[in-house]
């Protein structure tokens, strides 16, 4: 009975989680209800509470895991043999997918970033691998002789804001339409690519 209750308490713990995703892609985090997600999971309401004591803390635990996936998420776009172009085409196809499959905790870090200090430093630290890469990039990039003069933190900086906002426009429950996974991360790919490699017109 006891293995019975604890594989019942994951399955509902479950459903809780993707109807709180569904949810959330639908409307943002800071307009989501706990009945909202309840109803979604056609759970009751006083259900959530055996598993989260808020919304917060429930986006809190997906933060943490989510974190903790970073680094492995990264090895694709920092092994070595790839062309430049190849490299920014990695890069914005792992960003891209990453939004993709974890839209809800991005908007839900994002957003409860504005009003909360640890959000804040969560979100920090999610955008902290790609700034990092893309910084390293243009530092090489540099030493070929391409933007020169440029910051290279600050245009990381600006292209993974870049990245995420574009993201969240496309995959967000705002548009009606799904889109086109391959031209968004083409676009998105060269993008980072002109930005860094592109020529200067005289």
């Amino acid at each position: 009975m006891a293995e019975f209750a604890t594989h019942r308490g994951r399955r509902t713990q479950a459903a809780i989680d993707t109807a709180a995703r569904t949810v959330i892609a639908r409307k943002g985090i800071l307009a989501t209800t706990i009945a909202d997600i309840t109803a979604e999971a056609g759970r009751s309401a006083a259900s959530f509470y055996n598993y989260y004591d808020s919304k917060e803390a429930m986006v809190r635990q997906w933060a943490l895991r989510f974190r903790d996936e970073a680094n492995d998420r990264a090895q694709s776009v920092t092994r070595h043999g790839l062309s430049n172009r190849e490299r920014a085409y990695e890069a914005a196809a792992a960003h891209w997918h990453t939004y993709r499959n974890r839209l809800a905790e991005m908007i839900s870090v994002s957003q409860l970033a504005m009003v909360n200090d640890d959000f804040a430093q969560y979100w920090a630290e999610m955008c902290a691998v790609p700034i990092s890469f893309i910084t390293d990039t243009v530092k090489r990039a540099q030493s070929q002789g391409y933007c020169p003069g440029d910051d290279p933190q600050l245009i990381a900086e600006a292209i993974v804001a870049m990245f995420n906002q574009f993201c969240y426009i496309q995959l967000s429950g705002a548009r009606s339409e799904e889109p086109d996974d391959r031209a968004c991360i083409q676009t998105l790919a060269n993008i980072f690519y002109r930005a860094i490699y592109g020529e200067e017109v005289h």
